[in-house]
């Protein structure tokens, strides 16, 4: 069987840089995209530029704490129609190399190259240098037998490198890497890991016993860290994916203290997803109500429908009514509205957009992880509350 060859492309601080490029005088500074671009406004940071980067800002961080930290930085709002074009140019040539690529995001996107004749780094490098010539963009290229180690390569040496890491010396380059870099453990699984058994690194976990993670992580998850910390993982490439969700949310400028704002927002937001649900070909059958106050606790209420649906009555008044299963007695910082158990209708046609999991639209973008060069959601946000 043919050894795997996975790239992982991912652009470096794409949003900013892409600003960077189309505005030749904000080379060289602190540049940070976020939200409509005011950082005086609530939101988070899209994306930073190696400048800003300096000053410590970083993707989900809320603008406010960003301005905070650089005055000076250019603010700049986010422009989706201006990165989609780059990423599509991007895309293009990566599709030259392989027809097995699977879109992370607009800036990231595995591909599996194991048909290729070429040397792997010099393939890569040829890839890097075609991006840079053709869109005057940098990207950094993750070289490895799989998907899990093709990333971690990636993040190694940013920016603009080619970095790999093969199945031979997989657990030797991975063991003084901080745990965090592996699928399956995020901020809360390391900080539980690091209280129970002293795990820092991915070589602390490499020295525990599968019997012990079971029992601290359950058999599942376990055992799935087990193999992923010896750089192990069998997931294929993905080109194309169903949704299993289809969401909106939206952070208001100042919290909505009037029941009657949160009806509003609900209904508005529930109209847009069922539009998404039609435009997409699709029906569902679970809807979600997600309020998070202004003191961040964030709950959820969720109603099953007797069949799948697009219709816009049903999801609307629907969402509207879970308003009832939640307690306002605390000032509203956001409102989200999800559909999910999704169906295709019979006249939708087979084109699954090669994309996340969750179609989810953020408004305020303060679920976002920092994720090194990732871009967070899309940004849009409520302002001057009239009714309160």
């Amino acid at each position: 069987m043919t050894a795997r060859k996975i790239f992982h492309v991912d652009m470096d601080a794409f949003f900013a840089a892409v600003e960077q490029l189309r505005r030749p005088e904000l080379q060289g500074k602190p540049v940070v995209v976020g939200g409509d671009g005011n950082p005086h406004k609530r939101g988070v940071v899209s994306t930073a530029s190696y400048e800003a980067r300096v000053y410590g800002i970083h993707s989900a961080m809320p603008l406010r704490t960003a301005f905070k930290k650089c005055p000076h930085a250019v603010f700049l709002a986010v422009d989706f129609s201006a990165y989609g074009e780059y990423s599509r140019k991007i895309r293009s040539i990566l599709r030259e190399y392989s027809e097995l690529v699977e879109p992370m995001s607009l800036d990231e996107a595995f591909l599996d190259v194991s048909h290729r004749p070429e040397e792997p780094v010099a393939l890569a490098e040829e890839i890097r240098r075609r991006i840079k010539a053709e869109t005057g963009l940098t990207a950094s290229i993750g070289i490895g037998p799989n998907k899990l180690l093709a990333k971690i390569a990636c993040g190694m040496r940013k920016p603009d490198a080619v970095t790999e890491i093969n199945a031979e010396t997989a657990v030797d380059q991975l063991r003084a890497l901080p745990s965090t870099v592996l699928w399956g453990v995020g901020p809360k699984t390391a900080a539980r890991l690091e209280a129970a058994l002293g795990v820092r690194t991915v070589g602390d976990l490499q020295g525990l016993a599968l019997e012990v993670l079971q029992e601290h992580l359950g058999p599942r998850h376990g055992e799935d860290l087990y193999h992923v910390c010896r750089g192990e993982d069998d997931s294929p490439i993905v080109t194309e994916w169903e949704p299993k969700s289809l969401s909106r949310e939206t952070t208001y400028q100042v919290d909505a203290r009037v029941r009657d704002t949160v009806i509003k927002t609900i209904d508005e937001l529930a109209a847009d997803v069922t539009e998404e649900l039609r435009d997409d070909g699709y029906r569902g059958r679970t809807v979600t109500v997600k309020i998070r106050y202004r003191d961040f606790k964030t709950h959820t209420r969720a109603q099953t429908l007797p069949s799948p649906t697009d219709d816009d009555f049903t999801i609307r008044t629907t969402a509207v009514a879970l308003l009832d299963r939640f307690t306002m007695d605390r000032p509203v910082r956001l409102v989200g509205v999800r559909v999910s158990s999704l169906s295709r209708t019979a006249s939708a046609q087979s084109t699954p957009s090669p994309q996340s999991q969750d179609s989810g639209s953020s408004s305020g973008q303060e679920d976002g992880g920092d994720g090194g060069d990732g871009e967070t959601g899309k940004a849009q946000s409520v302002s001057g509350l009239s009714s309160e």
